[in-house]
């Protein structure tokens, strides 16, 4: 079995990585990434290491690569973790998420329907769905609700889980979609809340929460999303969707305390800021149907989660110091040109 992984430098991509590299021995694994700013080739290291591993440098965008790299490498599966995925990000500047997630997605659905790849997965998020009010704790996103994005980031995705089912139910190309709620664990760029919290509240320095803080968002350890897809990919039905959620709904004030309690810092170092424009209120999913369909459920509590986060950002200060300094992206240049 040979898989693509696109965006495999990235948070989630390298973890699903090394998941998979542990537990399908026998499979070959291609990572297709472009290295921006997000993607870093050093959480790949371990990864390089294995004969049943292979890097190519590209961008999904990039038609007449990635149709030379499916005519030669052959997938069986294609599993799209490759995406800009900022929201502040995409207020900022629409346009490039527009590029890599929708047009990038189609150029690797199309090169999946020529080259006959035998099962396609995308995988999305919980905001294509807009958000829900935070005094109706009973309201939880499911499969068959409308998309009703609030941001270029979400808008981009929710494009691309549209254009991907479309391509099954035009052309009959075997695919799957996930939407997953908010991963943490370890190689998480720091600019998500997490690790931003994690990094900054070991420097002493402020940590700046939006508006009160009061948002809330269902956390998934990264390993249980790793798993979600094994599982979708292997034995979930060709054209469905499922939703992939923790159990763990946080208020963001929570977590950031959870992580200076946990590294014995004062919580005056919390500072508010001004309220994203458009910041959805709370995000929750139903993990019903895969449950019910595939067995999966969330592994993780999330103080447990929690704790080997931190550890790991405790324990790779280089990795995070690489990336504040920008060498990374120097090493990846001096590796890939």
């Amino acid at each position: 079995m040979k898989i693509l992984v696109t965006g495999g430098a990235g948070f989630i991509g390298c973890n699903f990585v090394y998941y998979m590299l542990d537990k399908h021995t026998d499979y070959k694994i291609v990572c297709l990434d472009s290295l921006t700013y997000a993607g870093n080739l050093r959480s790949l290291e371990k990864a390089m290491e294995n004969p049943n591993f292979k890097f190519i440098k590209g961008s999904i965008s990039d038609k007449e690569l990635v149709n030379k790299v499916f005519e030669e490498e052959q997938f069986d599966i294609v599993v799209n973790f490759a995406a800009e995925s900022h929201v502040d990000r995409s207020i900022e500047n629409p346009f490039i998420f527009l590029e890599t997630n929708v047009m990038g997605t189609a150029c690797l659905l199309d090169a999946s329907k020529k080259y006959g790849v035998k099962r396609f997965h995308q995988v999305s998020t919980d905001e294509v769905y807009g958000d829900l009010p935070l005094d109706r704790p009973d309201l939880f996103f499911t499969e068959d609700l409308p998309l009703t994005a609030s941001s270029p980031y979400s808008a981009s995705k929710a494009s691309a889980d549209l254009l991907t089912l479309a391509f099954h139910r035009t052309y009959g190309l075997p695919v799957t979609v996930s939407r997953c709620s908010n991963n943490y664990g370890p190689y998480q760029f720091p600019e998500k809340l997490i690790p931003l919290m994690i990094v900054r509240a070991q420097e002493n320095q402020s940590l700046p929460v939006y508006g009160q803080g009061l948002n809330v968002r269902d956390w998934l350890y990264v390993d249980d999303h790793c798993k979600a897809i094994d599982m979708i990919i292997h034995n979930g039905k060709v054209g469905e969707v499922y939703n992939v959620g923790g159990h763990n709904e946080k208020r963001n004030i929570d977590v950031v305390k959870t992580i200076l309690s946990q590294l014995g810092k004062p919580e005056e170092l919390i500072t508010y800021v001004k309220d994203r424009a458009g910041h959805d209120l709370r995000y929750a999913i139903d993990p019903t149907k895969i449950s019910d369909e595939l067995g999966w459920h969330p592994e993780t509590a999330f103080d447990d989660g929690m704790k080997k986060t931190i550890q790991w950002y405790l324990d790779n200060t280089a990795w995070t110091d690489e990336i504040k300094s920008g060498e990374y992206a120097e090493y990846s240049k001096r590796i890939y040109g």
